[in-house]
């Protein structure tokens, strides 16, 4: 029988369980950590709806690893903040002279001992959901069997002994990780695995990362839980590089961030600019700066007038009827705004990765006949909007980049909730994968044609 595993992404944003504790604890490094204030730290993390540290625990007390497996990887994945063998030989005494606690006196000290009181501390299951919550996370548990589970973990836990062993101040952590994934659990042993290398800031490389990603997807963990605080070697920028996890990303982004007047509340241009250029989550730092800088400077180095830019930008963005008097003018002249733009990328790319020198990616040029049929079908059953940026949209597909001409494309449809029938979503889809776009680019926030024209 397959084992029925959890939504983790629907409970927690970031790590949790066992591994989660562990980091906790680590952010608590300069602070006093002796077992009663351990123990009163699992309390409230349970009780904070952490449901899964007691099941971690339990998963660990119930397998016949001995007591220094346990140690090793408790150690480990704590960065020795907290050692339950250190407090146990100071027990030890107390134990003797009869004046320990009762949990102590009961379950004994070492590591097991201290996990046995833990598990006193955290509820024996989650609380019952609702009926209608309870079958919507049915229908998304993960489905990935132990078996092929305990087997990529074993290969990348193996992939990453060199530096485990040579960074990791605990001896005999290679091993002691293995046999929780095999003889305990694997999911909680990648978790362990994780927490590891980034208690010791274990480099991984960009395949390696995306492995570990796609692992944790899979897993339905939340994305936090696997990047956030892992040190990856990253590949060098590239600014033809597509693959962002989701969504929209460069000029169009932005124009969707400064749509009308209403990004007004979100702070001025210069600050939408840089949370457009930020890196996202688990992004190689600078990747989307790089991105975004590459979509202005084709448009500076183009033949296309001030004009054209300003009336292209201002189709996208949803601001042709917001220049009067009572507005901001940042993007009256197409040209002088898309400087501002290159001057913010500019500046934060120096900060994250000062050896990167900017370069134009080559245009995809063997897409242009493509798109442009594209976005003369657009024009045909297309608002005015879209009808009066066609001509710049069309120059932007032949004379600066169809891969450019076909984000936009996208976003203008987007901003005037032009529908689009499926036949046609189809073929944009097609496009986007031939450009290495996300699976849920073409479908972020584009209206459908609920008649089904094409």
């Amino acid at each position: 029988m397959a084992r029925t595993r959890e939504v983790y992404s629907y409970d927690y944003a970031t790590d949790f369980g066992l591994s989660g504790f562990a980091g906790a604890l680590c952010a608590r490094a300069t602070l006093r950590l002796d077992e009663p204030v351990v123990l009163d730290l699992a309390e409230s993390e349970a009780e904070d709806d952490d449901h899964q540290l007691g099941g971690d625990v339990r998963l660990l007390l119930d397998s016949p690893l001995p007591d220094e497996v346990l140690h090793t990887v408790w150690l480990a994945a704590g960065r020795r903040c907290f050692d339950p063998a250190e407090e146990g030989a100071a027990q030890q005494g107390a134990v003797e002279r009869g004046t320990a606690e009762q949990g102590i006196a009961e379950h004994g000290t070492g590591t097991r001992g201290w996990l046995e009181r833990v598990a006193e501390l955290c509820p024996p299951r989650a609380p019952e959901r609702d009926p209608y919550e309870a079958k919507s996370l049915d229908d998304a548990r993960p489905v990935v069997p132990e078996g092929e589970l305990r087997t990529a973990v074993v290969a990348e836990i193996e992939s990453a002994a060199a530096g485990l062993e040579l960074r990791v101040a605990v001896p005999g952590i290679v091993p002691a990780l293995l046999r929780v994934v095999r003889q305990a659990d694997a999911d909680l042993g990648f978790r362990l695995f994780l927490r590891t290398l980034k208690a010791y800031s274990v480099p991984v490389d960009a395949d390696t990362y995306e492995r570990l990603l796609a692992l944790g997807d899979r897993l339905a963990y939340p994305r936090a839980a696997v990047h956030d605080e892992l040190t990856v070697r990253w590949r060098p920028l590239d600014p033809g590089l597509r693959d962002f996890a989701s969504g929209r990303f460069g000029l169009p982004m932005l124009a969707a961030a400064l749509h009308g007047s209403a990004w007004r509340y979100g702070g001025s241009p210069r600050e939408h600019i840089q949370r457009i250029a930020d890196d996202g989550q688990g992004r190689a730092p600078g990747a989307y700066a790089a991105v975004l800088l590459d979509d202005v400077w084709r448009l500076l180095d183009s033949a296309l007038s001030k004009q054209a830019i300003g009336l292209l930008w201002r189709t996208a963005a949803g601001r042709l009827n917001v220049l009067d008097e009572d507005e901001d003018e940042f993007d009256a002249d197409g040209r002088d705004w898309l400087d501002q733009i290159s001057q913010v990328c500019h500046a934060h790319l120096a900060e994250v990765d000062p050896t990167y020198a900017p370069f134009l990616a080559p245009a995809r040029t063997e897409l242009t006949e493509a798109v442009l049929r594209e976005v003369r079908e657009a024009v045909h059953v297309g608002a005015g909007q879209v009808r009066g940026a066609a001509r710049v949209l069309e120059d932007v597909v032949t004379a600066v980049d169809p891969d450019l001409g076909f984000r936009l494309l996208l976003q203008v449809l987007t901003t005037y909730e032009i529908p689009v029938g499926e036949a046609r979503r189809d073929r944009y889809r097609a496009l986007a994968a031939q450009l290495g776009f996300s699976e849920d680019h073409v479908d972020d926030r584009l209206p459908d044609d609920r008649r089904g024209v094409s």
